[in-house]
């Protein structure tokens, strides 16, 4: 995968659109990869950098609300769309999608850097939230087969002695794993703890359930 900081995507299958706004953005010092279909852009290996696409409406094939649902299913690039003919229902359909905007030809080049600039901030946030996710699946994925059985139950407040009893080890035992846990894991606390595990969306092992 190609590495970039930045990166914003048009996809326009009228070719003199997407030169346009190309050379638009371009001048603004972006760097910009242009795709006059949605399948080219699908196809298409996309850059390691933060990101965002300006996505025609209405295309012959597939549309742009097709581009979007196929395109959220596997990334999570914010859209900006735009269109010649804007419609009140496509327009709900898009930011039911999590469109960051909505912009009608000719395009006001103000609104567009506003909406580029909002979508690359969008952008920043997801890719850190996805780089946290996976070094805590990461922290998750080092703990042994009991320790993960171990975590939700101390994650919903039992005590030791209650966790003991559910997965019919020693209080002791529990208290060895904790302290291994909470190494492993990296958290400073055990309310960090408890919001890690939260994140995870870790299930309470069946036995728990019975457990007073």
């Amino acid at each position: 995968m190609e590495s970039a900081d930045e990166v914003v995507y048009v996809v326009d299958d009228d070719g003199r659109v997407c030169e346009a706004l190309a050379a638009l953005l371009r001048a603004n010092g972006r760097s910009v990869r242009a795709f006059n279909s949605g399948s080219d852009f699908l196809q298409a290996p996309l850059l390691d950098a933060v990101a965002c696409v300006i996505l025609d409406m209405r295309m012959p094939g597939m549309s742009g609300l097709e581009v979007q649902k196929l395109l959220a299913s596997s990334s999570h690039i914010p859209v900006i769309f735009v269109t010649g003919r804007g419609d009140i229902p496509s327009t709900v359909l898009a930011m039911k999608g999590g469109a960051v905007d909505f912009l009608t030809k000719p395009i006001d080049e103000d609104a567009l850097m506003r909406a580029i600039d909002a979508a690359l901030a969008k952008a920043r946030v997801i890719r850190r939230e996805t780089a946290d996710a996976a070094v805590l699946q990461a922290r998750y994925q080092s703990l042994t087969p009991r320790e993960q059985e171990l975590l939700p139950l101390l994650a919903r407040g039992l005590l030791n002695k209650q966790a003991a009893g559910i997965l019919g080890i020693t209080e002791y035992t529990v208290q060895v794993h904790r302290g291994r846990i909470m190494r492993k894991m990296g958290a400073d606390s055990f309310a960090t703890l408890v919001k890690q595990a939260g994140k995870l969306r870790l299930e309470t092992p069946p036995t728990a359930a019975s457990e007073a």
